[in-house]
């Protein structure tokens, strides 16, 4: 993933900065060449990756550090700056009533990325509608059809009509009722006359307020060529880059964007339905570099009702059980995988690293651990006290697993338990705003 590759890679560099026993012209140069190397392997067009380095090694050499900010966070703070000026501003797309059309070519994930879209807007509060206007493609018309279904979002096409403006126009008129519809249109294996006249025969048709180029993060170079032909067809308003879970590429998409003046929407990171991401550059460059990323953290919070998962005032009353504790790892398991979540943490920033090994080995404890807390009986639940060696024994043997694990379970409970109790004094709303914003924390640093 190219927040793994990169994402180390340029950490990497900013660790050499942040040991550095002073800001010199050669510790400058070697953090630079490491950025470099890091962009360049990333897909990164070379003419903007030489530019984005000069303006790099010229700041820190000549600015002067604001008041309070010492050499080492001076330069990180610029290559922070710099990096946000290379992926650019992120495609405004309001949460008002608008008609979206898709773009792209065949493969670059436009289908999925419709039903992703619906489901975005829909976990916002907005009702989605989905219209097949690729008549192109077999089998474009059932999968989409199936992923909406499965997400309960409206879906409109024709199968077997190849008449796609005339498709789109009864689609968005049997979608009049909905806030949101998004058209997804056909894609060819290359930039083709037929394609580019289909598409604007039915943006002729759609009057879309926003037109959004769907690209594969693993495109390479060439995804600059294709931008700029999308948008001297349809006039794209923005981009959404796909399958940045899979490549450590996603360089090429991102000089695509640059070079022609245009700005990222969404960013797929994933497969499942809420995988769709709001590209804002500075949560991006944030988590790439180690920083966290707390906002879309609880973003993701609010969206799960993760403070509706737990009793707020038996908490303020001191009470915290492990029913509570299990209901806190559900929340967090809703949210996405532990791995996307531990990246919005800013867990010891760019100090820290961790593996693939790592994350699998915190992700099957708490799965253990919900396990073992299956075995355990209601007032065991409600009360962990009364958990006597007998009894560890026994739920150990229930649930398959040690009874140091059990142990390890009850031990971590206490200590969540006992921070919840130096927070007596914080009233409902307080506690409320406490869960959504630092729950995904307490569950996570079990």
């Amino acid at each position: 993933m190219v927040l793994d590759s990169l994402g180390g890679s340029l950490r990497g560099a900013l660790k050499k900065i942040a040991s550095a026993s002073r800001i010199d012209k050669q510790v400058v140069d070697e953090a630079v060449r490491e950025i470099q190397r890091a962009l360049l392997q990333a897909d990164v067009n070379v003419k903007l990756v030489m530019n984005l380095s000069n303006r790099i090694r010229d700041r820190a050499l000549s600015e002067k550090p604001a008041p309070g900010m010492n050499p080492r966070e001076h330069v990180i703070n610029i290559v922070y700056q710099e990096l946000l000026n290379l992926v650019g501003k992120s495609s405004p797309v309001s949460l008002e009533r608008q008609t979206v059309m898709l773009v792209g070519l065949q493969g670059s994930g436009k289908t999925t990325t419709a039903a992703k879209l619906a489901t975005f807007f829909q976990r916002k509060g907005l009702r989605s509608a989905v219209v097949c206007a690729d008549t192109f493609r077999a089998g474009a018309y059932d999968q989409l059809k199936a992923l909406c279904e499965k997400q309960g979002v409206f879906f409109y096409g024709e199968k077997g009509n190849p008449d796609a403006p005339a498709v789109a126009r009864k689609g968005l008129e049997a979608a009049k009722k909905y806030d949101v519809a998004i058209v997804d249109t056909a894609g060819r294996h290359a930039l083709e006359d037929d394609l580019i006249q289909e598409m604007m025969d039915i943006d002729a048709v759609v009057h879309a307020d926003h037109k959004l180029l769907v690209m594969d993060a693993a495109l390479g170079q060439q995804a600059s060529e294709q931008a700029k032909a999308f948008d001297r067809a349809v006039g794209i308003t923005g981009v959404i880059i796909t399958k940045l879970d899979g490549t450590a590429k996603g360089g090429g998409a991102m000089s695509a964007v640059a070079e022609t003046n245009s700005s990222v929407a969404f960013i797929g990171v994933g497969e499942t339905p809420s995988d769709l991401e709001r590209f804002e550059a500075d949560r991006f460059i944030s988590r790439l570099l180690g920083m966290g990323d707390i906002k879309t953290l609880i973003e993701r919070a609010q969206e799960t009702k993760m403070e509706e998962e737990v009793d707020v005032e038996a908490l303020i009353r001191g009470k915290f059980t492990l029913k509570d504790m299990c209901k806190q790892m559900e929340a967090i398991n809703k949210m996405g995988p532990l791995k996307q979540i531990m990246q919005m943490l800013p867990l010891g920033g760019m100090g820290l690293d961790i593996s693939d090994q790592e994350y699998q080995v915190t992700k099957d404890r708490l799965d253990k651990y919900r396990v073992i807390m299956s075995s355990m009986t209601e007032a065991e639940l409600e009360d962990p006290k009364i958990i006597t060696a007998s009894r560890i024994k026994r739920i150990s043997r229930g649930s398959g697993t040690q009874p140091e694990l059990v142990r390890e379970l009850l031990k971590s409970h206490k200590a969540m338990q006992k921070a919840l109790k130096g927070m007596r004094g914080m009233n409902k709303k307080g506690m409320k705003r406490m869960m959504k914003q630092f729950g995904p924390m307490m569950g996570g640093g079990m």
